[in-house]
């Protein structure tokens, strides 16, 4: 950073993070003498920003309380984070302002960005997929998922260096599909060179990507957001759980969605509901609350855990007040 207007814009956003700033420090992290650092304190207050004097042992300058200051300035991460979360809260009903207020906003944000950084962007939003209402941390580092969105939108081919679960590396080259938010983490899914199939990769496990030539196109139908639910929920774990369940999918689904259980109707009024699972204990509270009859096909585990349930439910509703 080597113009004088570019150090100037830098003590503005060193200002607006807040606190008052000495001139010594200002020099230091600006790499400019003290004389500067007044210099471009008057330059800023000819554009009419409230830049305050504070005298004293520990006095500098800060800005004014309350000031709202031109221009925005954002890192590529801290732009993802305002539009993610202005779309997301938006399409999971988080945001009680109007969508004209929550588009109006993104727009504003979006107007004041790099083109290459907005135009990255834009390829997220417009091909991003939102399984749920978003937990805080979405961790995938933000030039990863910037790249891969990018070709998913444009249809071209993408070399990732990947991590699996159990530690294993590999490279491979994947035909993006579509990239999708689910429970705080995002996910891309894809036709895989190495396998020959359709994966689900979590986008955090991804160490490299780099677009590669040519293009591919998407088969006719294909949803991002279900294949990334069927695949987590076909995902190995701990325990194979199978509950045959005398209900309707559309009640079950209430309490089991797409991500926890795969369904399976028959001929009869039974469905068979198959989870996988770290842990048991979550699932008898979620029967109880389905309030249908089942059968617990498997693991044996998962039946006591239920007749412990019931018993302890019984032993809660006999109790006394006086007890």
């Amino acid at each position: 950073m080597t113009r004088p207007t570019a150090r100037v814009l830098a003590m503005l956003e060193i200002l607006q993070s807040g606190g008052t700033r000495t001139v010594a420090e200002l020099a230091g992290r600006l790499d400019v003498d003290e004389r500067t650092v007044r210099r471009y304190v008057d330059h800023l207050r000819d554009l009419d920003v409230p830049v305050r004097t504070v005298r004293g042992r520990h006095g500098g300058y800060r800005l004014s309380p309350g000031y709202r200051m031109p221009p925005l300035m954002l890192t590529d991460e801290e732009a993802l984070a305002v539009l993610l979360g202005l779309v997301a809260g938006r399409r999971a009903g988080l945001i009680t302002t109007s969508v004209a207020a929550a588009e109006s906003a993104a727009a504003k944000i979006r107007r004041v960005l790099p083109d290459a950084v907005g135009w990255r962007l834009d390829a997220l939003l417009e091909i991003a997929g939102f399984t749920a209402p978003p937990r805080p941390a979405l961790t995938a580092e933000a030039g990863v998922l910037l790249t891969v969105a990018e070709a998913a939108r444009d249809r071209r081919p993408v070399e990732i260096a990947y991590t699996a679960g159990h530690g294993g590396a590999s490279e491979r080259v994947v035909h993006p599909y579509g990239v999708v938010a689910h429970s705080g983490r995002w996910y891309l899914n894809g036709f895989d060179s190495a396998s020959g199939q359709v994966r689900t990769f979590r986008i955090d496990r991804i160490r490299t990507v780099e677009m590669g030539a040519g293009a591919f196109d998407v088969p006719a139908g294909f949803d991002p957001a279900e294949r990334v639910l069927s695949a987590l929920a076909k995902a190995p774990y701990e325990h194979e759980v199978s509950v045959r369940i005398r209900s309707t999918p559309e009640r079950i689904r209430s309490v089991f969605p797409p991500s926890v259980a795969s369904l399976e109707t028959g001929g009869d009024a039974w469905v068979r509901a198959r989870i996988r699972a770290q842990r048991l204990d979550w699932i008898p509270p979620l029967l109880a609350a389905l309030d249908q009859p089942f059968v617990v096909e498997q693991p044996a585990a998962l039946r006591a855990l239920v007749t412990a349930l019931a018993d302890r439910l019984a032993r809660q509703a006999g109790a006394r007040p006086d007890d």
